[in-house]
C-alpha cells in the first residue's frame, strides 16, 4: 500500500492510497493527482538523520574509516516539506546542496528496541531530500543552520509500505532531469534494523517520526529554477523546485 495525505478541492484534509501511475483512491472517491495539495507523508515529531549511511559519500568527504555506530544528527518539524513544495534557498548562502535519501517512518511508538523486532515498528518508508546549507554546516560546523532550517527536508509523496518496497531497492536523484545519485540499499553500512534499534536505544521514536537514512555518492548544488526529483523504488518519485527567499 502507498499511503498518501493530501487536502482536497474543498480544503478537506484527507488520507488516501495513491497507487503507482494511478489516481489517488480516498473515502470512496478518486482524487486527480494533479488537482489536489500532496501534504508530507507522516507529521514526525521529530527525524532523526544518519550522517554518512554509504562509505562512497563517507570517502567523498574524506572520512575513510568505516564507523562503529550510526552518526546521528536532529532536523524538527520546522524543517519538514511536501511532494511539490518549493526548496527554498536560504539567503546569503553560497553552496546549498541536495542529498537523496530514504526515510523510514515509525508506525508506532519505539523504545529499545531490539534489531530482530525493529521492523515489527516501522510503517514503511518515504523519499527524503536532505537539503544542506553548506556554508555553515561546514565552514562553522553549525549543524542547526546547515541541517535544520525551515523547509529543509522535503518527505513524499507517499508513505509505502514495508512488502511494497524491494529488498535491494534502488535510490536515485536527478537534478534538471541529469542522474547525479544512485545506488541500493544493498550498499548502506548500517541496515533499516540495525538504525532503528540504534536509534531508540535513547530516544522514544513516536508514530510519525522519521529516520533519514543518509545519502550515497554525489550531493551537489541547487540554484534558482531548478528541479530536484528523488525516487526511491516502491516508493515513487519526490519532486520539488527550487527558488530563493
Amino acid at each position: 500500500m502507498r499511503k498518501i495525505r493530501f487536502r482536497d478541492e474543498t480544503g478537506i484534509e484527507r488520507t488516501g492510497e495513491w497507487p503507482a501511475g494511478g489516481d489517488i483512491e480516498a473515502a470512496g472517491k478518486t482524487y486527480d493527482p494533479e488537482a489536489v495539495d500532496v501534504l508530507p507523508p507522516c507529521e514526525p515529531t521529530k527525524v532523526v538523520c544518519q550522517a554518512g549511511g554509504y562509505m562512497d559519500h563517507r570517502e567523498e568527504s574524506g572520512f575513510e574509516d568505516r564507523p562503529e555506530r550510526p552518526e546521528l544528527f536532529l532536523k524538527g518539524p520546522n524543517s519538514v516539506s511536501a511532494h511539490g513544495d518549493a526548496i527554498e534557498l536560504p539567503p546569503g548562502r553560497d553552496v546549498v546542496e541536495f542529498e537523496a535519501e530514504f526515510g523510514v517512518v515509525i508506525g508506532e511508538q519505539c523504545r529499545a528496541v531490539s534489531e530482530d523486532e525493529a521492523m515489527e515498528y516501522v510503517a514503511g518508508y518515504t523519499c527524503v531530500n536532505d537539503v544542506s546549507n553548506r556554508d555553515d554546516q561546514q565552514e562553522e560546523r553549525n549543524w542547526v543552520r546547515g541541517k535544520a532550517f525551515d523547509g529543509s527536508l522535503p518527505m513524499g509523496p507517499v508513505v509505502a509500505t514495508p512488502d511494497e518496497v524491494p529488498e535491494d531497492a534502488t535510490l536515485r536523484l536527478r537534478h534538471n532531469g541529469e542522474v547525479k545519485q544512485e545506488t541500493t540499499t544493498e550498499m548502506m553500512i548500517f541496515s533499516v534494523p540495525e538504525l532503528v534499534a540504534e536509534v531508540s536505544e535513547l530516544v522514544t521514536l513516536e508514530p510519525g517520526d522519521v529516520i533519514a537514512t543518509g545519502t550515497p555518492y554525489g550531493p551537489d548544488s541547487l540554484s534558482e529554477g531548478d528541479t530536484v526529483e528523488v525516487e526511491f523504488e516502491g516508493v515513487g518519485t519526490l519532486e520539488n523546485h527550487v527558488t530563493t527567499r
